[in-house]
Order: structure tokens, then C-alpha cells, then sequence
């Protein structure tokens, strides 16, 4: 069994379409070739994501009742049997027109098909569509992957450190701009160190403050737009993000809501955060 043959066949193996004889075959020969095998869990990997992530949309109980209503109001002839008669009679017309001799058909099965494209086009219409991730989403999504990170890759900090005046000019010459760094660990929010980070397709600083055992990433850019405190939850992770002073500011970590709000009116000054819809 060649590689390439097995390109092909690993999709109906992933879809369970092969017969036995196949299916063994091609486990053994993932077995012996890591390529395939690569290629495989690749596979496997990608039809999950698309069947629990975002792009999957799992319809509701009444929809099969809705395209039936619907097929019936727009096409009732579709659910009445044609009468042999008729059904000749059209074999005949269409036999004169096209000037050949048609194959026999079973009208049922022509029927049958003209109700599925009925149904197909009832579907597409009926069927909510996914919407696609607005920027603030795929930002939102781009801030948590980066807190993770750094909680995962033992790279919290380039520079760690409790002192605002050391932290503060370590990010002189790294960017183009110099983050705001605040010593709050008098209102029980310790700082402990900053790092170069990459968000929004720039490079942008990390400021890393700590609620007990609970770190905070602050993430700080410039920006030219200005906006109130807004908050979003994902996937157990509490974020903020606003601008201020010319700087965007997304604030992420596992701290509950209402101790990270703390934390973001100290940072901006009194402001409290808004929740957003």
C-alpha cells in the first residue's frame, strides 16, 4: 500500500468508510510510517476542532419539522404520487422533445431527488449560520493564548522584579514606547516583573502583577481610540481591556471578576469597569 494511495484512504478510515480488509491494512501501514501517521492524527485533529469549536452548528429539535412545514407550502406536488398515466405521458413529452429514447426510470426516485434539492435549498435558508469572530473576539482569543503561555512555558517575566523603577526602563530600547508601570502592592497587588510579548501583529509589554496565588497579565500598547473598561469571560479566564492615554490596556487572569475590576481601577485611576452586553 503506497503512500499516496493512502492520502485518500485516510479520510474514509478517520470517516469509518472503509471495510475491514482496508481498514486493517491502512492501520498497519500507520503503524510502520510515521508520515502517515503524522498525517493522520493531523486529520483527526482538524475534524474535532471543526465539530466542537466555533465553526460547528448543531441544529435545533424543531428544524426538521420547519423545512418539512416549509417544503410542503412550497412545493405540495412533491408529496402526491403522480399517476402512471401522468407519469408516461411525461416520459413521452420528454422523449419528443430531446428526439432520444430516455432510459427507463423510477419517477419515485426522480421524485425523491427533486424534494432533496427542495430541502437543500429550504436548509440553507433556515439554518443560522455561524457569524464570523468579530476583531475584539479574535483579539480577545490572541490575549488569552498569550496569558496561557506564559503561565506554561516557565517565560512569565524577562525582567523579574518588585520595583517599578526597574521594571519601568528595562523596556527602554525594546519598544517604541514606554508602558506605565505602577508599585501597587500596598493595595495588596504586588508587581512582579515585565516581558516583551507579541498581540495585535506588534510587539507590546507585559506587565505581570500577582493577587495571592492568582497572576495578572497586563498587556499595554499604544492606541489612537479610547473606550470605557469592558469585560468578557473565556474559557474560565476573566479579561478587561480599555484605552486610556493614548494606550491599550487588556488585563487577563484566572482572578475572579470582581478582585480584577479592583486591580483595573487602581491601574486607571478610580475608573470603574463596565461589563459589557
Amino acid at each position: 500500500m503506497s503512500c499516496p494511495e493512502n492520502e485518500t484512504l485516510i479520510h474514509a478510515y478517520l470517516d469509518g468508510e472503509l471495510d475491514l480488509l482496508s481498514a486493517l491494512r491502512i492501520e498497519a501501514h500507520l503503524k510502520e510510517c510515521p508520515s502517515c501517521a503524522q498525517a493522520y492524527e493531523n486529520h483527526k485533529a482538524l475534524s474535532h476542532t471543526l465539530k466542537s469549536g466555533p465553526f460547528y452548528f448543531k441544529a435545533s429539535g424543531d428544524l426538521e419539522q420547519r423545512i418539512r412545514t416549509a417544503l410542503a407550502e412550497s412545493h405540495p406536488a412533491a408529496s402526491r404520487p403522480t399517476s402512471g398515466a401522468a407519469r408516461v405521458s411525461n416520459r413521452a413529452w420528454a422523449q419528443k422533445v430531446t428526439g432520444q429514447k430516455l432510459p427507463k426510470l423510477s419517477w419515485g426516485f426522480v421524485t425523491l431527488a427533486a424534494s432533496l434539492a427542495v430541502v437543500a435549498v429550504i436548509a440553507l435558508r433556515l439554518v443560522p449560520w455561524p457569524q464570523h469572530p468579530s476583531p475584539d473576539q479574535l483579539l480577545a482569543q490572541e490575549v488569552l493564548a498569550s496569558h496561557v503561555r506564559s503561565l506554561m512555558a516557565s517565560h512569565l517575566t524577562d525582567v523579574p522584579s518588585s520595583d517599578q523603577h526597574t521594571v519601568k526602563p528595562w523596556f527602554d530600547g525594546k519598544l517604541d514606547f514606554s508602558p506605565p508601570v505602577k508599585d501597587l502592592n500596598a493595595q495588596g497587588f504586588p508587581l512582579v516583573g515585565g516581558r516583551l510579548d507579541y498581540l495585535a501583529g506588534r510587539p507590546v509589554a507585559a506587565v505581570v502583577y500577582q493577587r495571592r496565588k492568582h497572576l495578572i497579565n497586563l498587556f499595554i500598547w499604544p492606541s489612537t481610540e479610547a473606550s470605557v473598561p469592558k469585560a468578557v469571560m473565556r474559557q474560565g479566564y476573566n479579561l478587561i481591556h480599555w484605552t486610556q492615554a493614548g494606550m491599550t490596556y487588556w488585563a487577563a487572569s484566572d482572578l475572579n471578576y470582581r478582585e480584577l475590576g479592583e486591580f483595573v481601577s487602581l491601574v486607571q485611576e478610580g475608573i470603574p469597569p463596565k461589563v459589557s452586553p
